[in-house]
Parts: structure tokens; C-alpha cells; sequence
């Protein structure tokens, strides 16, 4: 299956702007609150978007984070775990020092209290040695059904990486370099999962930031080659993160795309109407969150696609 019915999220003790991750994450900004406030609003995001996930009977998974060691973005667990239909789990290497301190191993025993089953841990994170990085499903987009991953290269997302994880989950790789504005200069985008969101039967996609022609032709031939309607989205949509979504499967077998208000608000009326085509759309207010993380909806979901026991 592309969806699944189970989430992992972390509740934030600690959300702050990360000093480390800002150096290549364009999408973060200041705000003139101190950081006991800016946790506590966090929070507050946090809980109401759990609690719109749950009402639509989507099974959340909630830990909450430790004060010690100190990790301000562990609101983003999908970027140093994934589960796998297998009993598979990847765990994976981090750009910033402070982030590698989110990889916890009572996370696994949690699971399986859950009643889900791990078969086997694949383990990436010696590339951090070699300061090379492939920060989980922020870098890589999987197409579970079509076995293939798609992969924007970045700081975060080393290329020799990826291709070794496509090799050992059995995805082709779908490589290339997607680009921003920032200061007037093209720079790359951080991670795959703000530019682009896959779902069943559709993708949403900023086109425009992948600049290279070859390259967005072989994107967009692959997304259509397997029946995926493209909905394209602008840089400035980008920008309010509404190419971080995820589709979900709530009660009764219902899909929804996920993302936040913000993603919501900058769609186009003709845009909201391709996707609820699809599927309904929930979408929850997200605005600390994506100011100081730089990040939104999609990044605070870890899907668990593991085996019941």
C-alpha cells in the first residue's frame, strides 16, 4: 500500500529555531519570542493537529521528547526513520550534529507495544563519518506501489546514499536536483519532501524548481508512466509549504491529504478541486512550526507501514 492508517509523531519539550539546520534550510525565519514561548506555541500547533488527525480516526502514535539531550527539531522524526511493509526499519544519517540526537531506540520498543513487528534495522548512520548524509523521507519520496524513490540531491541527500538504499529496499531511483531563490541565487532545496508530495493515484510538484529540462521531463515521465495525475504548484506556494503533504488513511478506509493552513491557504481554487477529486483534505493550523522548523504537516509524520504481530 502508498498509505497507511498509522503515525508516529513526537511531541516537542524543547522547539526552538535550530542554529544548526538554518545554514541550509531556507525555508526557516526568527521570531522575535523567547524559546519557552515559541516551545509552548509549538506545542499548542502539535496537540490541535493530533487531535484533528484522531477525530478523523487516523491511528497516532504520540512520544513524547526528552529534555535531555537537547533536540529542537525532533518534531521531525520522519527524516531518521521509516518503517517498511517487510518489518524493515531504515535509520538514517543526519546533516546536523544536535538532530542525531533524536535517533531513540525506545522508539522500536514503543512500536511493538503497539503490536507491530521489526524484522531487521538497516543502519546508514556511519555515512555520518564521512559527512555524508540521507536524511529518511525528507530526502527520499517512495513510491511503494511502482518500487521507486525519488530523490532531490542536497547537503542532506548524498547521491552514492540513496542509490545504496534503493538497492537495499528494491526501488528505482529517480535522482535530481530541484533549486530555490534565495538572495537572487539558485541554491538547493533541502529536502525532496517540500517540493514534492506523492500520493496514490496524484503528486503535487513544483515544477519549476527543478531546473534542469532532462531532468524534469524524466520526473514528470515517470509520474505519468504510472498513472499519477501531476498537479503543479508555484515557488511561492512552495514557500507556504504546500508541497508538504501527506495522504492518509483515516476511519472507515478514507483518504485525506494532510498538510497546514498555510499550504491550504495559498492553493487556487482550481488546485484544492484536483485534489478533493482524490481525496478530502484536512488541513490544521501549523504557523510556529513552520517559521522556526522550517518544516510542516508532512515532516511531522513517520508513516508506520510495519506487520501486525
Amino acid at each position: 500500500m502508498q498509505i497507511t492508517n498509522t503515525i508516529l509523531m513526537i511531541r516537542p519539550v524543547s522547539f526552538r529555531m535550530n542554529e544548526q539546520t538554518a545554514v541550509n534550510n531556507y525555508f526557516m525565519e526568527d521570531i522575535d519570542l523567547k524559546n519557552q514561548k515559541i516551545n509552548q506555541k509549538a506545542q499548542e500547533e502539535f496537540d490541535a493537529f493530533v487531535s484533528a488527525l484522531k477525530d478523523k480516526g487516523v491511528n497516532i502514535i504520540v512520544v513524547q521528547d526528552t529534555k535531555e539531550p537537547d533536540t529542537p527539531d525532533s518534531i521531525f522524526p520522519n527524516n531518521w526513520i521509516s518503517f517498511h511493509a517487510n518489518g524493515t526499519v531504515g535509520v538514517y544519517p543526519m546533516f546536523a550534529e544536535n538532530r542525531r540526537n533524536e535517533r531513540r531506540e525506545d522508539i522500536f520498543e514503543i512500536l511493538e507495544q503497539n503490536g507491530f513487528k521489526i524484522n531487521d534495522v538497516v543502519d546508514y548512520t556511519s555515512a555520518e563519518e564521512e559527512e555524508l548524509f540521507l536524511e529518511g523521507t525528507g530526502s527520499i519520496l517512495i513510491d511503494r506501489v511502482n518500487k521507486k524513490a525519488y530523490c532531490a540531491l542536497s547537503e542532506r541527500a548524498d547521491e552514492d546514499l540513496f542509490i545504496e538504499f534503493c538497492e537495499d529496499f528494491d526501488f528505482f531511483p529517480v535522482i535530481f536536483t530541484a533549486n530555490q531563490y534565495v538572495d537572487g541565487k539558485r541554491l538547493p532545496i533541502y529536502h525532496t519532501n517540500v517540493m514534492m508530495a506523492l500520493a496514490e493515484n496524484f503528486v503535487v510538484i513544483c515544477t519549476d524548481s527543478i531546473d534542469d529540462k532532462k531532468e524534469r521531463k524524466n520526473v514528470l515521465d515517470h509520474l505519468k508512466k504510472d498513472g499519477k495525475e501531476v498537479i503543479i504548484i508555484t515557488e511561492q506556494q512552495m514557500h507556504h509549504f504546500a508541497g508538504n503533504m501527506l495522504q492518509v488513511l483515516g476511519g472507515n478506509d478514507k483518504k485525506y491529504m494532510v498538510m497546514s493552513s498555510a499550504a491550504y491557504n495559498s492553493l487556487r481554487s482550481e488546485q484544492i478541486a484536483q485534489i478533493e477529486n482524490h481525496c478530502a483534505i484536512l488541513h490544521s493550523t501549523l504557523h510556529t512550526i513552520e517559521t522556526c522548523g522550517g518544516g510542516s504537516a508532512r515532516c511531522m509524520m513517520a508513516e508506520v507501514f510495519l506487520p501486525k504481530r
